[in-house]
């Protein structure tokens, strides 16, 4: 960073501050992670200096021919670990990809129907504020109310009803494994395409610790970042029918030239999650968020659906007294980062619910085991006990920074 240290201090101070953050804090929002220095590196490359509008052997520019075989690598990669017909690896992020998709098989005012919002869904399957929810008639299912789970029965219903042309599964703050074949099932019935958008929990299913819906599903999308612990960046795998439509959708559809360093971090990053210690990884991300329910619920925490199947836990604070927000910001006073959510059937408004979301997969790439997650879930209890007390809040980040010292970042080991 020297060179970023001679000629921009201001910039270079914040970038070191975003370090020693990093390094300092337990970081348990659900979607971000570390990456490699492998992929670090690769990000932070000459590629950056490229250009590349088209696809491999069919592009508008010339000085391809290093790129095309990256993008190539990307995509045989993405096909191997996922076991997809066809991928495209150039979206630069999941909306965008979402986005595509939508552009791909619909039309404006055609019927979608997601998850809801409130409900672990995410913005692009079919929120009022989002553009899928703008431009197509964007209906919701939402979970049941006394178990907080998917009712496969009442979404079969719901489809039945308004005939949509698009079924989209998949979340991002739902803490239960989808069952991808009963979705296919309702898909059928009433003659729908499936989606499913696997952002959250590629990762998972990349170490084998979490059904893949790609056997199921017409399309897939995932973002790169978030369990996969790779660049910022997106794909979209589909049946071999649809390749022509998806690619056309992304480019030109939605956007131009790829960003060619995030491909090649990509490949990168699908190479590292090929592992056995990725699976390994992947195993343990799974376990620590298990103990951490467990640990959280026997200190009386309202977890929804009583405990997780993935990486994720979504925490009602209703009864501890508190606001999802007023706990995420003592939280992050006193050394651990996670977000304020909305749970199911919240009565308090989106930009002050009533829960918080965690994950674990950044702490498990910091090698945080179940003796760790023990002492990270008798931190969460004692700050929401304390959620007031400045001085307590400010000595426990001090305790917080100290657990993270014996557990170096990736990519950050030096610090």
């Amino acid at each position: 960073m020297q060179n970023v240290k001679k000629y921009d201090l201001e910039i270079y101070s914040l970038i070191k501050q975003e370090e020693r953050r990093q390094v300092d804090k337990i970081r348990m929002i659900a979607s971000e992670n570390y990456v490699s220095k492998a992929v670090l590196e690769t990000t932070g490359s000459v590629l950056t200096n490229k250009y590349s509008e088209g696809y491999a052997g069919k592009r508008y520019y010339e000085g391809q021919q290093i790129i095309d075989q990256i993008e190539k690598i990307a995509i045989q990669r993405a096909k191997d670990l996922f076991g997809a017909e066809h991928v495209n690896v150039q979206p630069y992020s999941g909306s965008p990809a979402n986005i595509a998709v939508y552009l791909a098989f619909l039309q404006p005012g055609d019927t979608i129907l997601g998850m809801a919002l409130p409900h672990g869904g995410h913005l692009t399957h079919g929120a009022k504020v989002s553009i899928s929810g703008k431009y197509f008639d964007a209906q919701s299912y939402e979970l049941d109310p006394t178990t907080g789970r998917l009712n496969y029965d009442a979404i079969l219903q719901k489809a039945k009803d308004i005939k949509p042309k698009l079924i989209i599964a998949g979340h991002s703050a739902y803490p239960r494994i989808p069952d991808f074949k009963k979705f296919r099932e309702i898909a059928n019935e009433v003659g729908a395409l499936l989606m499913v958008d696997m952002a959250h929990f590629a990762g998972l299913v990349a170490g084998g610790v979490h059904p893949s819906p790609v056997p199921f599903a017409d399309v897939v999308t995932t973002t790169t970042h978030k369990s996969l612990r790779g660049p910022r960046g997106a794909m979209i795998m589909c049946k071999a029918e649809h390749a022509a439509v998806i690619d056309k959708a992304v480019f030109p559809g939605v956007q131009g030239g790829p960003h060619d360093n995030i491909t090649a971090a990509i490949a990168v990053a699908l190479k590292e999650a090929s592992s056995d210690s990725f699976k390994k990884y992947a195993e343990q991300i799974v376990k620590n968020a298990d103990i951490l329910a467990t640990s959280l619920m026997e200190k009386g925490f309202n977890l929804i659906t009583k405990g997780t199947d993935n990486h994720l836990l979504l925490v009602d604070l209703t009864n501890k007294g508190l606001s999802g927000k007023q706990a995420a910001k003592a939280l992050d006073k006193a050394g651990i980062v996670m977000n304020y959510n909305a749970v199911p059937f919240d009565k308090r408004k989106p930009f002050d619910p009533s829960g918080i979301r965690m994950g674990t997969p950044a702490i498990t790439s910091r090698g945080f085991k179940e003796k760790e997650i023990i002492l990270v879930s008798d931190f969460i209890d004692q700050i929401i006990n304390n959620y007031e007390d400045e001085q307590f809040l400010i000595q426990t980040a001090k305790k917080v920074a100290e657990l993270c010292s014996a557990f170096p970042a990736p990519g950050l080991e030096h610090l």
